[in-house]
């Protein structure tokens, strides 16, 4: 690198003298782990189609030099071995990278700083904005994914810390038994936003707390609004339950908006599980033998190489190398494309919640008509389903909420049997008018479907978490992020209203105190309005049928 440090990578060529375009991947999970990874990139079935693929350890992690601090030279380190894979034995000079999650945004990053060999990304299942599902998700902090996450990488690391063999068993054991009891202790150790377990361990976290303490760190992992510095195409590759589903359809509007080729497609997947797992299924929910990748052979690798053929191997183009949206189409198990993506057809449809219990498209007449709850952090509402990543006992996808619903501070409010199919394919959002009696409180979201038989599966959903004064009523917007489903005719909607969603996100304690430090807990008493001045609502991007 620019400053002295070595970074190691494996290289895999082809046969033959070449020239060869090259595949970059820069991992922090280790270069000799990721080789039959099948869910980013087959590398064996890359070489055989006449690519080199390098495979590189990111900085301090693995067999490479220097400092391990997650974002902090992922720019600049691109840069420099982009340029340097461009002049490796059998290379054409054309620089391609790959790679999801973490790995997903080392090629934004590269992309940013604009090394003259980079030719293509393809980054899959990655953020946009940081503050938006990566370190914290509307004000809120992603807790379940930055434990689970820290202590894991933390582990990597321990070999390269440990003065001695006993300090080094010592570590292991240590973080082994944090990760091994994440669910009934580890994520509810306080202070949230300086976890103890991640404090044992001597090593970064994944930059929440960091963040925290020190907010210009977080753009050292942002991609928004930088996209006007990219001059490449980018094949974007995201999971409707992904804990970056948003932030990868975000990346694909703003390079759009940049002017620049960039293809979406969004399946029914979840971060761990790509299209490698168990065809057409996720958390019990069978999607169709149809939801594995929409390429000519059904694997993310046959996309990618058909993608890379025309920009690095100089093939001519088809149409998926254009820009355009491949989604699925859930409900209805259908892959389709669009040519961009919102839907321009969209009809943003608000639903209302009323004190009944129902669920519409009708308002609220009354000026007096309120619900209310008790929200007590020590007894949290148990993460049960959704968009995340975080301990295995806490599976993404969907999953019936019958134990959510059956809850005293759930409130739960369901819609009249559906006459028609209905299509909701767009970003779905929440207005909650309501008041709590503390300085501060949660306010989380989610969209349900309930078939024939009651079973209700999660769909979306969101959090914001409010800064207030007691008794206060204020309009609180919840962004619950995208989703393509279509209804059937005899199902029901169904929305929850409540406080928390634990462990996925971090409890509020209801009293304003700084993540930091805080410790002390209050039981928060809520106030929710269904009035005509005051309609709590989810608004729905209804596709016409």
């Amino acid at each position: 690198m620019r400053d002295g440090t070595v970074l190691r990578a494996d290289i895999y060529r082809p046969a033959g003298d070449g020239p060869w375009p090259v595949l970059l991947q820069r991992t922090p999970y280790g270069k000799q782990t990721a080789t039959g990874n099948v869910n980013v990139l087959d590398f064996y079935k890359a070489v055989r189609r006449g690519y080199i693929i390098v495979n590189q350890d990111t900085r301090g992690r693995f067999m490479s030099d220097g400092e391990w601090l997650p974002w902090a030279f992922e720019e600049n380190d691109g840069y420099d071995t982009v340029e340097w894979a461009a002049t490796i034995d059998g290379s054409n000079g054309k620089v391609g990278m790959f790679g999801g999650s973490y790995t997903g945004n080392t090629q934004w990053l590269a992309a940013i700083a604009d090394p003259p060999h980079l030719t293509s990304i393809a980054p899959q299942i990655t953020w946009a904005t940081p503050e938006d599902g990566l370190f914290y998700r509307g004000g809120a902090l992603e807790l379940g994914l930055n434990v689970w996450w820290s202590l894991g990488q933390a582990m990597g690391q321990y070999s390269k810390v440990a003065a001695t063999a006993d300090e080094l068993y010592a570590k292991l054991g240590a973080t082994l038994d944090d990760i091994d009891h994440l669910a009934e202790r580890t994520y509810w150790e306080l202070p949230s936003g300086a976890v103890p377990a991640i404090a044992r361990t001597f090593q970064p976290d994944i930059g929440t707390e960091r963040g925290l303490r020190d907010p210009a760190s977080i753009d050292q992992a942002r991609v928004s609004g930088r996209y006007v510095d990219v001059r490449v195409p980018s094949l974007n590759v995201a999971g409707w339950f992904d804990v970056f589903s948003q932030g990868t359809i975000d990346n694909y509007v703003g390079a759009r908006e940049a002017g620049l080729t960039s293809r979406l497609i969004v399946g029914p997947w979840a971060h761990m599980s790509g299209v490698s797992a168990t065809p057409g299924h996720l958390c019990g929910v069978n999607y169709g033998l149809s939801s594995l990748a929409p390429g000519a052979d059904g694997t993310m690798t046959g996309v990618q190489l058909d993608w890379n053929d025309h920009f690095l191997a100089g093939k001519p183009a088809g149409t998926e190398h254009e820009s355009g949206v491949d989604i699925f189409v859930m409900g209805i198990n259908q892959w389709r494309h669009e040519e961009k993506w919102p839907l321009d057809r969209a009809v943003v449809t608000p639903f209302y919640l009323h004190a009944d219990g129902t669920l519409s498209t009708t308002a609220p007449l009354s000026e007096d008509s309120t619900t209310h709850y008790s929200y007590d952090p020590m007894n949290p509402v148990p993460t049960t389903g959704g968009a995340m990543i975080l301990a295995s006992s806490f599976p993404a996808g969907q999953l019936d909420q019958a134990a959510v619903e059956a809850r005293d501070d759930v409130l739960v409010f369901t819609s009249e049997p559906l006459t028609e199919p209905l299509e909701i394919t767009g970003r779905v959002a929440a207005a909650v008018f309501a008041a709590t009696d503390g300085p501060s409180t949660d306010w989380v979201v989610r969209l349900c479907d309930v078939d024939p038989n009651g079973r209700s599966l999660n769909l979306v959903d969101g959090i914001t978490r409010a800064h207030t004064e007691a008794g206060r009523v204020d309009e609180t917007e919840v962004d619950m992020w995208s989703t393509s489903i279509v209804i059937a005719a005899g199902h029901r909607l169904r929305v929850h209203l409540t406080s928390s969603n634990f462990p996925r996100w971090d409890r509020n304690l209801n009293t304003g105190e700084n993540p930091q430090t805080a410790t002390q807990m209050r039981v928060a008493r809520q106030t929710v309005h269904h009035s005509a001045s005051w309609p709590t609502h989810i608004t729905l991007p209804v596709i016409p049928a």
